[in-house]
């Protein structure tokens, strides 16, 4: 295999002084120096095909026992140096101190094709920063992050990427729902890659630590590697940065809503500085359109992070990151200007974008009411969102509000529930809709393409992965191929793989890891 390393990070950064395993709290560093475990008897289990190609990689070199052990953890890169780095962050609106890199290590910084990744692997062993775990991941998760990871590059949506899953050939204790029945699990590990995998929690930690010194250093770094959108320097540059961060998000986060993704842990030690979706624990997509679901167990009492919420805790994270920053500037203004900014715009995207996915194209008024009261009218009965806005483009133009009704009657989970006041406010709002499409400057053609391209047809739902799963666990990784390769056309019709384009079966909707998740991997 020809990497060509070129680590910046831990070159310009300071590094823990420590080169011993150990748990322990990390003062005015940025990282720590520690090497993956090596695995029991590693197995590649499956390779992004396309991810690979971008980093360089042959299909000799995927055949080799070379790659296997290097993204398993069993060889370190030659001129390598791993590491996993220091981070703090809010869990469920907390502050809790120091977390860190406890089940990922850096393998290195390398270029391809003019592009500079990070390799990352999950659950290849503890690090300083693993606490009371032992830094590693099950088969389970891993499967859930692997195809994730490329599915939602293939929506759209910002995202980190993955290049590999390998079984370790080790056994893994888990209490999957910590409800006291742990259980041994098939051991494995995720190749993550991704330009950086910089939290906001890296500037948090700093920040509540007072060390002005190395947050300033990250600061500078980060700018000068990531955000080229950035010319000033100083006082500005970080203000200037602040706003770019907070642009990113906010992208993130309306490709979340259009595509109806929860993330399920949106503590700000998973929120990456570079806008894109990180740490893909305990998420879902939404089945029943229902925006105060969560598939997290640990926040179903209090739903902090359910699907309608997201836009705000989003908001809510980047004010601890103004708080961070803030000693870097010491003026509040420029950070309240921001933050109130992304109200405004985020109203205007978000309206822009459930525009596109009910095919308006112009901006009228009244279509504030209409989006409004589509989304109360989802919620009366369990509706599936996925099938109800890719089945919408079926509709008409000169259709009659009962004709409209019949091409979306596949996304109802129970049709027969379509009655009374329920199908009166149905037949309201497509009456409405109609008639606002005659106001449209396109026909039905061209409006069906449009809202194709921004209502998928396919996602990776919950019940999915499971059976991807429950194949892997018995040795069958044919499913996590098929899905993978689904997965990458979102959009397109995709002849013969309809069996996929299917509201969750019952057998799902109370079954674990299906329904509910837990952040255990």
């Amino acid at each position: 295999m020809d990497i060509k390393i070129s680590d910046r990070f831990t070159k310009e950064l300071p590094a823990d002084p420590n080169r011993n395993n150990s748990r322990r709290q990390v003062l005015g560093a940025c990282f720590s120096y520690v090497k993956p475990r090596v695995p029991g008897d590693p197995k590649l289990v499956h390779v992004s095909a396309e991810m690979a190609a971008n980093l360089g990689f042959s299909d000799a070199d995927l055949r080799s026992d070379a790659f296997r052990d290097v993204f398993s953890g069993a060889r370190v890169l030659d001129g390598s140096d791993p590491y996993a780095m220091c981070y703090g962050g809010h869990q469920f609106g907390h502050w809790a101190g120091q977390l860190g890199d406890g089940r990922a290590i850096n393998l290195a910084e390398i270029e391809a094709r003019g592009e500079r990744w990070t390799l990352q692997l999950k659950g290849a062993g503890e690090t300083p920063y693993s606490r009371s775990a032992d830094g590693l991941a099950v088969l389970r998760s891993s499967i859930r992050e692997h195809l994730c990871s490329e599915a939602m590059y293939h929506l759209g949506v910002p995202t980190t990427r993955s290049l590999s899953l390998c079984l370790s050939g080790d056994e893994v204790m888990r209490d999957m729902l910590y409800d006291g029945n742990a259980a041994f699990e098939k051991g494995a590990i995720v190749c993550r890659v991704a330009p950086s995998f910089l939290r906001f929690g890296n500037f948090q930690i700093f920040a509540a630590r007072g060390d002005m010194e190395n947050l300033k250093s990250l600061v500078d770094y980060t700018i000068e590697q990531h955000f080229p959108e950035v010319l000033e320097r100083g006082k500005q540059g970080y203000i200037d940065f602040f706003n770019s961060v907070l642009d990113r998000t906010l992208k993130m986060i309306i490709e979340w809503q259009r595509v109806g993704f929860v993330h399920g842990v949106m503590n700000t030690d998973n929120m990456s500085i570079l806008g894109l979706t990180i740490d893909y624990g305990p998420y879902g997509w939404l089945e029943g359109y229902d925006r105060d679901w969560t598939p997290n167990t640990t926040d179903a009492q209090h739903a902090r992070y359910r699907f309608g919420h997201q836009p705000s805790v989003a908001l809510w994270n980047l004010y601890q990151l103004a708080n961070a920053l803030y000693p870097l500037v010491e003026d509040t203004a420029p950070f309240e200007q921001a933050l109130q900014r992304y109200k405004s715009d985020f109203s205007i995207a978000y309206a822009k974008m459930m525009a596109a996915k009910i095919g308006l194209s112009k901006r009228l008024e009244g279509d504030d009411q209409l989006r409004g009261s589509l989304q109360a009218t989802l919620g009366l009965i369990e509706t599936d969102m996925t099938i109800f806005f890719r089945s919408l483009s079926q509709v008409g133009m000169d259709m009659q509000a009962g004709q409209a009704l019949a091409q979306v009657l596949e996304a109802f989970y129970d049709p027969e529930a379509l009655e009374g006041a329920v199908k009166k406010a149905w037949l309201d709002w497509f009456g409405a809709y109609l008639l606002r499409l005659q106001e449209e400057a396109t026909n039905d053609e061209e409006r069906k393409t449009a809202m194709d391209l921004v209502n998928p047809k396919y996602v990776l739902r919950n019940y999915m992965a499971q059976l991807a799963i429950d194949a892997a666990d018995g040795g069958d990784y044919s499913v996590i191929e098929e899905l993978y390769e689904l997965l990458r056309k979102p959009y397109a019709e995709q002849s013969g793989s309809e069996k996929w384009f299917a509201k969750r079966p019952e057998w799902a909707r109370h079954k674990v890891g299906c329904s509910m998740l837990s952040c255990s991997s």
